[in-house]
């Protein structure tokens, strides 16, 4: 028998009725998904956005920021250094803008059309502007003077979305301490997404103090909610200011910094490239910091901050950077003082035993480092007070020659724990931002390149804060600091007092580094005989005439540079209940005698006497009128 076969219609039939059962659970599908997919976005429109809300309370309402005053800032003699004064903001909603006289709103505000268009694009960018609604209040222009404004506001109802908003701008008594002070600028995106107080508009701390400090002086923004009536217009309060919340004023700042000492330094280094500290002792209280170039602080308040900041910053000279804090230099024969407190704990040398030769300098092995001409041999006093560099080579050669360690390896360990504790290699952590660590060498940066093999000759330049030692000015005066306080340290600080606030505890407690008390004492009859030449050569001598009557205590450097060397000098007076440490590093500025001594002398008798001798006065005046050259390429 044949098979039966079935004809074409009816195997067609079947295959369109298979196909028609397929799409019917396709158009099902499909219809579902559209459902859901509308579903999600009402869902999203009216219950997780905020436009629709947004929309609905700009209708009946007006949330007015109420911004805060900021809290002004005062030396440590109480001298009001930063305050506030009235500005006025123009800020402006979007969908309240019926009709728009775009010549005549630039002319009423000085700005061109182009800028205008270019400002009003900004705003709506969410990229440059996150968090954008045209329900809201978007900040136009910023910082207009009360002339400005009243201006504006006589024509104010002509514009409508555009409203008035009053703030406070940044005032500075004095054209000194730029880089301590800092200033404020408009928020960027970045600051607003690492914290959701700022809003566009809103104004932070940029640099100083401003910057550090900035969540203890911006105080807590108000709010004040207006009730609009049909066509817009304020019509009070809603519900009495029930849901009103007042500004709370920032807190004062009282800073450590003595501004007539501060004013003294800036003058003194005119002219030159170089940065001076001077530390307070027995607090860790930076009384000056002093980095030559400056600005006058007084550019970078109101509409102009923007284009001032910028030729700055083009500034080969780069007077922006604070080089206390953020210059690495090499400390040159201040290091000395260092290098002594660490051969002495580890037994490498003694008050009086070993001596050293010198024959106008460190020779050995072939290897010779220049020194200038003084008695030889020598013991650590008299080394200190001559600045003589074959002493420390020696004892630097000993110390990583020594068999108790078990390698040149073993010996730089303990050689930078030594120096890491008295305040080099590492950020001290002061209250400033910006500060740089420097560089304290150890075992694996010489390894690399000498592949392990290397001895105390081959880095003998560290001995004499040369090589690769870097230290900031910052750090050279805390080491000062530390020798007048025999043996401890407080990490210093810019900021005294905040109101009805404790300053941090590493800002009150003392740091003691690896040295014994005992070799403290030493050290500083070195840094006194430097001063008084009472064991021969002094190279601080020009101190003491500068300061007759104060047992000063000092210690010159020379840092040697590509160019002309620089001019470093640390010191503290007095010897017994020191009041001042200080620092002095003038780049090309030659001996540590030529300018360091001199300028950190004058500095000293300034804070210890309220005021320049007579004959001080006159000596200032002509160190602020010398002039160092230096040629055309960055700083």
């Amino acid at each position: 028998m044949y098979p039966v076969h079935r004809s074409y219609k009816e195997e067609t039939l079947v295959e369109r009725n298979y196909d028609l059962e397929k799409r019917k659970y396709a158009i099902g599908g499909a219809v579902i998904f559209i459902v859901l997919i509308f579903l999600i976005r009402l869902l999203s429109l009216q219950i997780m956005s905020e436009d629709y809300k947004k929309n609905a309370d700009s209708n009946a309402f007006l949330k007015k920021i109420q911004y805060p005053s900021r809290g002004v800032i005062y030396d440590r003699n109480g001298k009001l250094l930063v305050y506030n004064q009235p500005a006025y903001d123009i800020t402006v909603i979007m969908k309240e803008i019926t009709s728009l006289d775009t010549a005549d709103l630039c002319r009423t505000l000085k700005i061109t059309p182009e800028f205008l268009r270019k400002r009003f694009k900004d705003l709506k960018d969410r990229r440059l502007n996150p968090g954008y609604s045209p329900y809201t209040n978007q900040v136009l222009l910023t910082q207009l003077s009360a002339e400005d404004c009243g201006i504006f506001q006589e024509k104010l109802f002509k514009f409508p979305g555009f409203y008035i908003q009053r703030r406070t701008i940044r005032q500075y008594n004095y054209d000194a301490g730029a880089h301590i002070l800092g200033d404020i600028g408009e928020v960027s995106k970045t600051e607003m997404e690492d914290d959701e107080y700022y809003i566009p508009g809103d104004f932070i701390g940029k640099l100083g103090v401003e910057r550090s400090y900035e969540k203890q002086l911006r105080g807590e923004k108000g709010i004040e909610v207006l009730l609009r009536d049909a066509r817009g217009r304020i019509q009070g309060n809603y519900m009495d200011g029930k849901f009103d919340k007042a500004p709370v004023a920032g807190k004062n700042l009282t800073l450590s910094l003595d501004i007539e000492l501060q004013k003294l330094g800036e003058r003194l280094l005119e002219g030159k490239i170089g940065s001076i500290v001077a530390i307070e002792p027995s607090t860790g209280e930076v009384l000056c910091l002093v980095s030559s170039p400056s600005y006058d602080p007084r550019l970078m308040v109101g509409r102009n901050r923007g284009k001032n900041h910028l030729q700055l910053a083009r500034d080969p000279w780069k007077p922006l950077l604070n080089r206390a804090i953020m210059g690495a230099y090499p400390p040159g024969s201040t290091f000395k003082t260092a290098q002594a407190l660490t051969f002495l704990q580890e037994g490498i040398i003694h008050e009086d035993y070993p001596t050293f030769p010198c024959a106008h300098g460190f020779n050995h092995k072939g290897l010779h480092v220049g020194c200038h001409g003084h008695v030889s041999p020598l013991s650590l006093i008299p080394a200190i007070a001559t600045s003589c560099n074959s002493y420390f080579c020696w004892g630097l050669y000993r110390m990583f020659g020594d068999k108790k360690y078990g390698s040149p390896q073993n010996a730089i360990t303990v050689w930078k724990d030594h120096m890491v504790s008295q305040g080099f290699g590492y950020r001290l952590g002061t209250d400033l931002p910006g500060e740089q660590r420097g560089l304290i060498p150890n075992a694996k940066f010489y390894d690399k390149p000498y592949r392990g093999s290397w001895n105390g000759l081959t880095v003998i330049s560290i001995s004499i804060g040369q090589g690769e030692i870097l230290a900031t000015p910052l750090q050279i005066a805390n080491l000062g600091a530390t020798i007048a306080n025999r043996g401890h340290f407080i990490t210093p600080h810019i900021v005294k007092e905040i109101e009805d606030n404790e300053l941090d505890s590493i800002y009150r407690n003392p740091r003691y580094p690896t040295i014994d008390r005992e070799y403290y004492e030493m050290v500083v009859k070195g840094m006194r005989a430097a001063v008084d030449g009472s064991t021969g050569s002094a190279t601080c001598r020009m101190a003491g005439a500068i300061l007759p009557g104060v047992e000063v205590c000092g210690k010159t450097g020379t840092a040697q540079n590509r160019g002309k060397d620089h001019s470093v000098f640390m010191g503290f007076a007095p010897m017994d209940n020191p009041k001042i440490a200080i620092a002095v590093y003038v780049e090309n500025g030659g001996f540590g005698a030529t300018y360091g001594v001199p300028i950190g002398a004058m500095m000293m008798d300034q804070y210890l006497h309220g005021k320049l001798s007579p004959e001080n006065e006159i000596r200032a005046e002509e160190f602020s009128n010398r002039v160092i050259l230096y040629g055309d390429e960055e700083r």
